[in-house]
Formats: structure tokens, C-alpha cells, sequence
């Protein structure tokens, strides 16, 4: 199945419920990171096959579950699982970012296998392929935004609201790709350091899709059970401001405190674990998170909370 998806039905209000954490002392470290080894050799044009159980790896009593991580909104520049890969960078200048992600319930510690990961962001000016005409980067007021949202089409407050899905003005892709999560759960994807546009702080969004089927055309059916955002600390952003192509940037900054959308709880709010080399940030930078979710549920970020249950269509199809 191909094509975008559209956000239609009723708003609904957020489930504040969590599910249960499961905590194994109070000494206990947590073994359920994104940490190890990153994936190597060239990602550009692989495509994952279809098959794979369910991962059978249970919790140790070293494990901490994590907590729900926390929903946001979808924002208004999602495109459906467009591009089958892991290497998401095309021609676009920045500071190399591997992005080492790890996916697992949040009740049960295990990790979940063969789920779609979506991820999107801007570039290093603040631009976003396939909507570059409504994007802010470059420090102006976008031309076309809709009347009455601000000009990054989040939402001016909070992190739930629906954030108004646009249509694709353009057929650009850079910087957006979905991949499959292996039996650890784990999937790593590679891209740039992302740029900030006025509004929002530096951010990446991301989906994942569960229950789906992995087949020759990409990745069909299932649902979205979680969309979320990755956030960068202070540092790091102040860093990579000082590496071109960021540092031509006249867009003004919204620090990670400022933000509307990050509700400041860390981890779970999506804040990433960094590595890079203080005094050289452009030779690189690896960022690394566990993201505990429902996978029963069903998060597709354009409305508050939709009920365990509900049914949404994730699609793909493979370049």
C-alpha cells in the first residue's frame, strides 16, 4: 500500500494514564539503552526483507523498564513512509549525525522487532523537504503559512495538539527515511545534525509503526503506536552553531527550555544521550535513546490520544 496519510475523525482527549514500570532496585542500572555497537558500512540503497519473528529476549534483573516516552504532536510536515533506508542524508551539508535508536515495551522491557521507524527533520538552515516553500528557515516568514497557526505550524503550546498536517509542495525527500527495528529492537539511521527554524528548538521527529507486514514493496498495514520527538541539549546546539553551514543561519533560536513541544522530563521526553568531540563538534556526532512505548496503543499524533485499539495504516514503498 503507497500514498500519504491523511489525519481524519474526531479529536479525542489525551490518555494521561501510564502503564506500569518495572524497577529493579533502586541500585539497579539500566541495560536497555541504544548504547553498542553502531551499524557499519554503507546504508544507501539497502532494503530490509520481510520476515522476522517476534523478538523472543526477556528483561534481566539488571533491566530498569523505562517509562512511556511522551507523545507530541505529528507536526504539519509528515510524508508516509516515503523512502525505504537508513541513510537519509542525500546531498545536504551538515554536521554527520548517527542516530542509534532502540525500541521497546515499556511494561514488559522487551524489545520490539520488525517495527517501522519513521524519521524527519530540517536541514542545517531550517527547511524541510517536500514543503521548503513553508518551511522558516533562512530567518523569514515562510510564504503560504496557514492563517491563524504560527509560522512552524506546531502547535503554540503543549505537545499534544494535532499541528495541522500540510500537503507536499514539492517532491524534494532529503533528511526523511523509515526503517525496520532488528531483533533487539534496535535500528540506526544516518543524517545531519538538524538546523532550527523560528519557533521551535532543534528537533527531530519520529514514528513508529507496529503490526504491520514487511514485504517486496516496503512496509504495509499496522499501526502507529507511537510519534514522538528527539531533542538536543544546549551545548551541543551552541556548538554546532558555530560550524557552517549553521552558523550563516539569521533564523532567531528557541533554546530547549523555551520550546513549546519538549516537556523538559529528559529521556522521556525524548531528550537524545550525545557523543562528540567537544572541541571539534563537526567531525561528528552520535545520538542514542530508548524509547519505551505501548505497543498496543495507538499515538498517530494528529489527535490528543486515540484508544488502544484504534486502527491506523502505516504504508512505504522502497527507492
Amino acid at each position: 500500500m503507497t500514498g500519504h496519510q491523511t489525519a481524519e475523525g474526531p479529536k479525542h482527549k489525551r490518555d494521561l494514564t501510564r502503564r506500569k514500570v518495572v524497577v529493579a532496585g533502586a541500585g539497579a542500572v539500566a541495560a536497555v539503552g541504544a548504547g553498542g555497537a553502531l551499524a557499519a558500512g554503507a546504508f544507501a540503497g539497502e532494503t530490509p526483507k520481510g520476515k522476522g519473528a517476534a523478538a523472543q529476549a526477556s528483561s534481566t534483573s539488571s533491566e530498569v523498564c523505562y517509562k512511556l516516552t511522551s507523545e507530541t504532536t505529528e507536526g504539519p510536515y509528515y510524508i508516509d513512509a516515503d523512502k525505504i533506508r537508513r541513510d537519509i542524508t542525500e546531498d545536504k551539508e551538515g554536521i554527520p549525525l548517527t542516530l542509534d535508536l532502540k525500541v521497546i515495551d515499556s511494561e514488559t522491557c522487551k524489545p520490539i522487532a520488525n517495527a517501522a521507524v519513521d524519521i524527519w527533520h530540517c536541514d542545517a538552515l531550517g527547511l524541510y523537504s517536500g514543503y521548503e516553500s513553508l518551511s522558516t528557515g533562512g530567518g523569514g516568514a515562510p510564504s503560504g503559512t496557514p492563517t491563524g497557526e504560527p509560522p512552524s505550524g506546531e502547535p503554540p503550546a503543549g505537545g499534544g495538539g494535532g499541528g495541522g498536517h500540510e500537503e507536499p509542495t514539492d517532491d524534494k525527500r532529503y533528511l526523511r527515511g523509515t526503517w525496520k527495528t532488528d531483533k533487539q529492537g534496535r535500528v540506526t539511521f544516518r543524517t545531519i545534525f538538524p538546523g532550527w527554524y523560528r519557533g521551535r528548538t532543534v528537533h527531530i521527529h519520529t514514528k513508529v509503526h507496529v503490526d504491520g507486514k514487511w514485504t517486496d514493496a516496503g512496509y504495509e498495514g499496522g499501526h502507529t503506536c507511537h510519534t514522538g520527538q528527539f531533542f538536543f541539549d544546549e551545548e551541543s546546539v551552541l556548538a554546532s552553531a558555530e560550524v557552517e553551514p549553521y552558523s550563516t543561519s539569521t533564523t532567531e533560536r528557541t533554546t530547549l527550555t523555551e520550546d513549546t513541544i519538549y516537556d523538559q522530563s529528559g529521556t522521556q521526553g525524548g531528550l537524545l544521550k550525545l557523543k562528540y568531540d567537544k572541541k571539534n563538534i563537526a567531525k561528528g556526532v552520535i545520538g542514542s535513546i530508548t524509547m519505551g512505548v505501548d505497543p498496543d496503543a495507538t499515538h498517530d499524533g494528529t489527535d490528543d490520544a486515540v484508544q488502544p485499539g484504534a486502527s491506523a495504516s502505516a504504508s512505504a514503498s522502497a527507492s
